[in-house]
């Protein structure tokens, strides 16, 4: 019997908004996970983002980590603690619907749960992850993460943040820069020399010496809020260091679970953009009809609708890599450097098409372009995820 031919073939119309089909790589589980996400965004965010962003801030920053809490959104593919155990898939839905609103709100749950969250599940001791995951799961504790340093951003081996022993306890004493969730975390996992080497530490906001002043005027995620952690000779039981990790490969580790997520997130941004000049695209008139009718709108929708659907091919086959317990850290460095590349690329372009509505608030797209310029360097810049894959495509260290 010969197979049916392809104009025999099921027709199912063609969908603007999934080109491909992809939703048909999705089970019910992770449609549900989409939906619920989306649909709080919808309700919770977007209604109000572009007024946070303009005034620079995330007013109702506890009140979302609770509501992201109760939807299980928090540390979501982090196992038992009260979390909710889903699958590498879903918490990349989840990022994408996330950052589809905003990614300053993406940024706070990336921070929470794949840096925060994990670095205590991953490397902490059975009593810190008692004491810390179910508060932090549920959006009553917020955490953050500090590594980057006013003066060490892309070579954290030279951090000068530094522990030392005094009797039994630790005293830390550093800097940190440019931390997500700083200044209204309960508590900081914060990496610092030891004379044992690189060790991490969960530090109790409420510590002596220690202070979280919040960075004021940013350009690019204004409704997230962004802090520098002080710690002036801040004293902590020796029960506060993380048993689980020496090294460099602890905080690396966090950062590739939260890489993944950007994977997923940019893209989101990505689709925002795009739905926007789309429908304007089908609405705005020159020259007496649609400017979607001309070539060189459509071919900018066009070449758009390429790159997004394949930053998203590219997100779910990651996704099933790291459920399969595959997925390497060069290939979290492949996704992060091609998607967030290509989101900027797709706001830039939306941007024209709007003309000059498109730097208007009313619209996402220049909110999303100039959040992107921060998640372009942010968790390795462009030039660190290219030396990643040059290195292991010639087998040649080019970083010193």
């Amino acid at each position: 019997m010969s197979a049916p031919s392809a104009s025999s073939a099921p027709k199912t119309p063609f969908a603007p908004t999934d080109p491909l089909g992809l939703d048909e790589l999705l089970g019910p589980e992770d449609l549900a996970v989409r939906d619920t996400v989306r649909s709080w965004a919808a309700d919770r965010v977007l209604p109000h983002i572009a007024q946070w962003y303009e005034d620079g801030e995330l007013p109702v920053i506890r009140e979302l980590a609770r509501e992201l809490g109760s939807i299980g959104a928090l540390g979501m593919s982090l196992t038992g603690y009260g979390c909710a155990g889903a699958s590498a898939v879903q918490y990349g839905l989840a990022c994408l619907e996330l950052e589809a609103a905003d990614s300053g709100i993406r940024s706070l749950v990336s921070v929470q749960g794949s840096l925060a969250m994990y670095a205590i599940w991953k490397y902490g001791s059975e009593e810190q992850k008692q004491r810390w995951l179910p508060g932090m799961a549920a959006g009553e504790l917020i955490g953050c993460f500090g590594l980057t340093e006013p003066d060490i951003g892309s070579d954290p081996a030279a951090m000068r943040t530094y522990a030392k022993r005094d009797g039994s306890d630790w005293v830390l004493n550093g800097r940190k820069m440019w931390i997500t969730n700083g200044s209204v975390a309960a508590v900081a996992v914060v990496w610092a020399q030891t004379d044992e080497g690189i060790r991490g530490f969960a530090v109790p906001t409420d510590s002596a010496g220690f202070s979280a002043p919040e960075i004021k005027h940013k350009w690019s995620l204004r409704a997230s809020v962004t802090s520098e952690l002080v710690l002036d000779d801040v004293r902590l039981p020796a029960d506060a260091v993380l048993p689980g990790v020496v090294g460099l490969k602890g905080p690396l580790g966090c950062l590739s679970h939260a890489r993944y997520g950007i994977i997923w997130g940019s893209m989101g941004a990505a689709r925002a953009s795009f739905e926007s000049a789309l429908d304007y695209a089908r609405t705005r008139e020159q020259f007496g009809k649609p400017i979607g009718g001309f070539q060189l709108t459509q071919a900018k929708l066009a070449d758009m609708a390429l790159e997004l659907h394949k930053g998203l091919l590219l997100a779910h086959h990651l996704g099933r890599r790291m459920d399969a317990g595959t997925l390497r850290p060069e290939q979290i460095s492949f996704g992060k450097l091609n998607n967030v590349r290509e989101a900027i690329d797709i706001c830039r372009t939306a941007r024209t098409i709007l003309g000059a509505n498109g730097i208007s608030l009313e619209y996402p797209v220049m909110r999303h372009a100039t959040n992107l310029e921060s998640v372009l360097t942010y968790e390795g810049t462009v030039e660190m995820h290219q030396l990643v894959l040059g290195k292991a495509l010639t087998g040649l260290d080019a970083f010193r």
